[in-house]
């Protein structure tokens, strides 16, 4: 094929991972963003060991690694008796198994945007990209930009270039990242429950690039029509009902002085049926988006990534490429999403049905084989084997 001219649209992790890739197979790339100065959006994540493989592709694993703090487990407790409702393990998947890696998104973009200049991909910055025609994208000033062989949208779950926006899901959370503090283990993510009506979670990220001070990421479930609410409440009886499901998170609690500290996330599901589409290729959370529960949602990106470059390698047109990127991801992507809205209810829901169900069966199931490989797999994002796919395909 010949050397292509791409556009992407979005400078988060789908759009700087997809640029470092496509450079290194030789594409001319530009990717466009609306903030004036790209910077990333929200707390912290898990990267899995699929989304670290890819990293090290791209070059930027160490780095990551070196700022990020190794997670072995994920660990929740339901109130008021404390039941264990999540014990997952990545050491069940075998002896020297990778484990997951709690990041800062401000230490990953960081990375991943010193990457994509490296590979010599360029970045316009303050273009706001609302629509696509003739291969061309088209921004909100009104102005169009030049033709290019392909555009990929990597906005995100409210991209303009993917249709309406999806409807959020019921439950969204408070995220604030703080120093690390408190009797809480450094190597997992623990949550504590009340139903499925209430959760709080610490994770360590790590730190940011330059710092020297390790981060928690900290987070509080919220219905959307609760947010109000919540914001016109005095933060300390917030702090109180926190306390309440959770004492020991009263050092964390300490560094949070207004509703301003918190930021609120939303979340949605929805996967569009072809993720080839007016003139543009979708990856990441403009062809799915999901809820958290799985923390998938930047390793699938990254994977998605990995598929598209993948695929414009080893194919002779570019419709055939467009159409091996889909195929390489479409079985990951809907096992993936058909798990998340399975357990979504179980950990955010009203339904007290669903919460006592997850009480009465994850505890025995964590613990059952092959159980706990099953579900370590499930979170590590091997499930369906995405990798060994894209290894084939070359």
């Amino acid at each position: 094929m010949k050397r292509l001219d791409i556009a992407i649209a979005g400078c988060g992790v789908a759009g700087l991972s997809v640029a470092t890739l496509l450079r290194q197979m030789g594409a001319n790339v530009v990717i466009f963003d609306k903030l004036e100065t790209p910077q990333p959006l929200g707390s912290g994540i898990i990267l899995q060991p699929v989304g670290l493989h890819v990293l090290d592709l791209i070059g930027a694993g160490t780095a990551i690694r070196e700022l990020g703090a190794p997670i072995m487990r994920l660990f929740g407790k339901a109130a008021p008796n404390q039941n264990v409702v999540l014990d997952v393990r990545y050491a069940d998947r075998g002896r020297n198994a990778p484990c997951g890696l709690g990041v800062h998104r401000g230490a990953l973009f960081q990375v991943l945007y010193e990457a994509a200049l490296a590979s010599g991909a360029e970045i316009e910055s303050g273009r706001e990209v609302v629509d696509v025609r003739d291969r061309r994208l088209v921004f909100a000033d009104g102005s169009v930009g030049a033709a290019f062989d392909l555009i990929v949208d990597a906005l995100g779950m409210r991209s303009p270039l993917a249709g309406a926006p999806p409807k959020p899901l019921t439950f969204g959370a408070l995220w604030a990242s703080l120093d690390w503090t408190g009797p809480f283990d450094g190597a997992a993510l623990e949550q504590r429950y009340r139903q499925a009506r209430k959760m709080v979670g610490v994770m360590p990220i790590g730190r940011l690039k330059g710092k020297d001070r390790k981060q928690a990421a900290f987070f509080w479930s919220l219905k959307h029509t609760d947010r109000a609410a919540w914001a016109s409440t005095p933060i300390e009886a917030w702090k109180d009902e926190v306390r309440a499901l959770w004492p020991e998170t009263e050092p964390l609690l300490a560094q949070i002085h207004t509703h301003d500290d918190l930021v609120f996330a939303t979340y949605a599901h929805r996967t569009l049926a072809d993720p080839v589409a007016r003139d543009c290729v979708h990856v990441g959370d403009s062809w799915h988006c999901t809820s958290p529960q799985l923390g998938q949602g930047a390793n699938m990106a990254l994977l998605d990534a990995l598929a598209l470059a993948r695929a414009l390698e080893t194919q002779s047109n570019l419709d055939a490429a467009l159409g091996e990127y889909a195929r390489l991801r479409l079985w990951h992507i809907r096992l993936y999403q058909t798990a998340s809205w399975m357990f979504t209810p179980a950990y955010q829901s009203d339904s007290a049905a669903f919460a006592a169900l997850r009480d009465w069966i994850m505890s025995p199931l964590s613990r059952t084989p092959p159980a706990p490989a099953v579900l370590a797999g499930l979170v590590a994002g091997e499930i369906g084997s995405p990798l060994r796919a894209m290894r084939r395909a070359r």
